[in-house]
């Protein structure tokens, strides 16, 4: 975007400007410097994810930049337009991955959450990684030559087209896996007040499926090449909210509670209990459906919960399980 914008007038610098105001909203990570892992999840993704906070930054930056390369011929609202571009961009496509985004902090809590992307997809960010090297080795001296600026057309097209491209694939893949899960949900006789649908690992065409209510959910996966009306193997976990009952008024638990959007189960497991958020998924749910959550959170002090997004995202994970994953996906 950075090139698009003005690659032929300031050069590779507009790359670095972009890619530094697209990190910009991801300066929350800073919190976890000061921050007990419960308050932190609500951070990240918070404030500096927020529409008012795009804004403001957007002006700062572009005046910033403006003022950094004068003389040129750069208006400031075309400097405001570019930042404003790739923030709110930013901004915008994490919320198509399941953690949720704080639009519209400080004024609500409602965090937005589209479903639709893996939050580490190959299949989106190949193109604009190849684009952005190819960029960078473009010869810059060779800036006004009509060969520079027809390879410098294709590549900026090759790094934006193709993702959002798949972005509406994605979309499209979204409504086929609803429409068959809630064919299915009615033949089976599953009822249920909250529901939702997202990627499993690394891809758009195995979909991870959660149904259910205060009591508990169902779990189970969903593949876009799965025939129409195929039943599907789901796993009941029960909610256990009963559990925490009596740790609701601890700060922490309303926490986790909050980050969960309500989608959590509880497990009592030895001397502790397990927070789980089924949002991000099971452990290789789609080889063995009675497998743990990835995101499990012990609900006890002595315990480190750092890295409770990350440490169950690909536990388990072996040539069998990738084998199974894609036979999955094949509608197997």
């Amino acid at each position: 975007m950075g090139e698009a914008f003005a690659g032929k007038t300031v050069g590779r610098k507009t790359m670095l400007w972009g890619a530094l105001a697209q990190s910009i909203p991801d300066i929350d990570f800073l919190a976890a410097f000061w921050m007990n892992t419960a308050d932190n999840l609500l951070a990240h993704r918070g404030f500096t994810h927020s529409i008012l906070f795009g804004l403001v930054i957007t002006f700062v930056m572009a005046s910033l930049a403006e003022r950094w390369h004068r003389p040129h011929n750069i208006s400031l609202m075309r400097w405001i337009s570019f930042f404003g571009a790739v923030i709110l961009t930013h901004i915008f496509l994490d919320a198509f991955n399941n953690y949720g985004v704080a639009w519209f902090e400080p004024f609500s809590h409602y965090r937005i959450s589209f479903n639709m992307v893996y939050v580490a997809d190959p299949f989106f960010s190949t193109a604009p990684a190849i684009a952005l090297v190819m960029l960078l080795v473009l010869r810059q001296k060779d800036r006004k030559t009509k060969d520079w600026n027809v390879k410098r057309r294709f590549w900026l097209r090759f790094g934006l087209i193709p993702c959002f491209c798949y972005l509406g694939y994605a979309g499209i893949n979204k409504v086929i896996v609803n429409r068959d899960v809630k064919q299915v949900f009615a033949t089976q006789n599953i009822k249920y007040t909250r529901y939702f649908t997202t990627p499993a690992p690394l891809q758009n065409w195995l979909w991870y499926v959660v149904a259910g209510n205060d009591t508990g959910y169902y779990a189970g996966y969903r593949s876009v090449f799965d025939k129409t009306g195929k039943k599907m193997e789901l796993t009941y976990f029960p909610r256990n909210s009963e559990l925490i009952d009596t740790m609701m008024y601890k700060r922490e638990v309303q926490q986790l509670v909050r980050f969960s959007q309500e989608f959590y189960s509880i497990e009592k497991k030895q001397d502790t209990m397990l927070f789980s958020d089924l949002r991000f998924g099971q452990i290789i749910g789609w080889q063995d459906p009675k497998e743990g959550f990835a995101f499990y959170y012990y609900l006890h002090p002595d315990i480190d919960n750092t890295l409770v997004v990350q440490r169950g995202r690909f536990a388990k994970w072996n040539g069998k399980a990738f084998r199974t994953l894609l036979h999955r996906i094949a509608g197997n």
